[in-house]
């Protein structure tokens, strides 16, 4: 028996037009060039201001999926962002958007606005591989994740799925099934991960929106590499099912090119659904407030912010380092009160091992020993030494698990918000698990920043802060207390009205 959402796949259950802030938004930021300094196209739009030409008229739905699949055609075969397209499904959903836009009559926060899925969330009528060559394309494909029930049920327009890692197990985003991802931004290097395809997609201007997941860092960090925007939301914010093996480490959020946009996907994802019996009830108050602010002092006039730049002693690059410090002073001057302070979290890298290596052992744990040898030679070693630990074991990092999060509740009495960098480093070479310097040692050994945060279930976003001087983006993390991310996304928003990339893009 196939269990649906009572929200999926029908029209009464539908939001209409503006339920969510309205569907004529503000735009939230400049619109973008195109690379040689010439007029954007709508593949260049935010979600938001494709929302506004589409009430004015000025663009239609067709107009905006056509020229995202132009984009794809032309792009996607050199960033293998892509593991499925569908272009005439993507037409044909927008020419239905188009009519009801025609008529005055759009349904949902996000009629005709371009959208990808990663190869992780249950779509119908799509095969889900989640990057494994191990699983059988025969589906039946019945069923819609929560997320992309919500995404579905307010009109977005799904143009394909995002590739990922296998069983998105690490932040890079390579593998048997799809190959490498490369960067927008340098070819050469990877656009991180597991949300790396999401990433790549959305900073090359192939749809404005798309989904990611984060068990240790996989929206932030390929937010952080490719220069988008994504939060891992408060943990059961995003109802998630089918439930991950990886437990409650595993997120569900949104990634886009403007923080406005993340706002407005993230009030779309969150609600209740009962496949998820431990989602949250309620949506987030006040993303609609973040998104249609125009006054970056009044976001974070005020507000007590701690700034940590090495979150207890991890190796940062100097570029990073630099870009991230500009961007916290831009914040002192907004009118926040900030203070450079440490939280004192406790390693918990080994920690975070047990908890992560048994999700990928439980998540395989039916497979034959054929099917195991075609594993990611990566994934396979981390599944060997995830079948070593004890009960015990896993008890003792759980432990640690709530020690860390009691820590982080009493900090948060003191600061609203802490800033760190996103990573410590810029993107490094594509195919690779870690940089040159850190050869042989997981990924987890340059994702100090943000496994963490997993570990005690708070909301943690990425937004875009500068560059090197090679042109690789930085992120900036920004980090609240649980259930806080309406004030997490209006610091990124306060930062991104301060300071407007001017329309850079890859």
């Amino acid at each position: 028996m196939t269990i649906r959402s009572d929200r999926a796949g029908t029209d009464d259950a539908r939001a209409d037009a503006g339920a969510l802030g309205g569907a004529t938004p503000v735009p939230s930021t400049p619109v973008p060039t195109s690379g040689d300094g010439g007029a954007p196209g709508p593949a260049d739009l935010s979600a938001e201001q494709l929302l506004a030409a589409y009430a004015s008229g000025e663009l239609s739905p067709v107009e905006a999926v056509e020229a995202v699949l132009e984009r794809i055609e032309r792009d996607n075969p050199a960033l293998n962002a892509f593991c499925l397209v569908r272009p005439e499904e993507a037409r044909e959903a927008a020419a239905a958007s188009a009519e009801r836009w025609r008529r005055g009559e759009p349904r949902g926060a996000l009629d005709g606005v371009p959208a990808s899925v990663k190869d992780i969330h249950l779509t119908r009528g799509w095969p889900t591989l989640k990057g494994s060559v191990t699983t059988s394309q025969e589906g039946p494909w019945e069923e819609d994740s929560p997320v992309v029930a919500r995404l579905r049920e307010n009109n977005a327009v799904f143009v394909g799925k995002t590739t990922t890692p296998e069983l998105a197990w690490k932040g890079v985003t390579d593998g048997p099934l799809t190959g490498v991802t490369r960067n927008p931004w340098d070819l050469s290097t990877t656009p991180g991960g597991s949300s790396g395809g999401s990433a790549a997609a959305v900073a090359a201007g192939m749809g404005p929106l798309a989904t990611g997941t984060d068990g240790g860092g996989s929206i932030r960090i390929p937010a952080s590499f490719s220069g988008v925007c994504g939060i891992k939301p408060t943990w059961g914010l995003v109802p998630h099912y089918p439930a991950s093996p990886f437990g409650s480490l595993a997120h569900t959020g949104p990634m886009a090119r403007t923080v406005g946009d993340t706002a407005l996907m993230l009030e779309v994802m969150t609600g209740f659904d009962p496949r998820d019996w431990m989602a949250m009830p309620t949506p987030a108050p006040g993303l609609g407030d973040v998104r249609r602010s125009t006054d970056a002092e009044e976001l974070v006039r005020g507000v007590r912010i701690a700034y940590s730049p090495t979150l207890g002693g991890l190796e940062v690059d100097p570029e990073v380092a630099r870009a991230v410090a500009d961007a916290v002073a831009v914040f002192a001057s907004l009118g926040a009160r900030v203070e450079e302070v440490d939280p004192g979290l406790p390693e918990s890298r080994d920690e975070f091992h047990v908890l992560w290596y048994s999700g990928a052992a439980k998540a395989t744990e039916k497979l034959t020993e054929r099917q195991r040898d075609l594993l990611d030679p990566g994934l396979r070693a981390i599944i060997e030494e995830g079948l070593t630990y004890s009960a015990q074991d896993y008890l003792t990092a759980m432990a640690l698990r709530m020690e860390m999060g009691a820590r982080m509740g009493r900090f948060h009495t003191t600061y609203d918000l802490l800033l760190t960098p996103t990573t410590p480093i810029a993107a490094f070479e594509a195919g690779l698990e870690s940089p040159s310097h850190l050869a042989g040692e997981g990924w987890t050994s340059w994702a100090g920043f943000s496994y963490p945060f997993n570990m005690t279930q708070q909301p943690a976003a990425s937004v875009p802060c500068g560059f090197t001087g090679a042109g690789l983006p930085v992120g900036l993390q920004v980090v609240g207390p649980r259930h806080s991310d309406a004030l997490v996304l209006a610091a990124c928003r306060a930062f991104e009205l301060a300071r407007p990339r001017a329309g850079r893009r890859p």
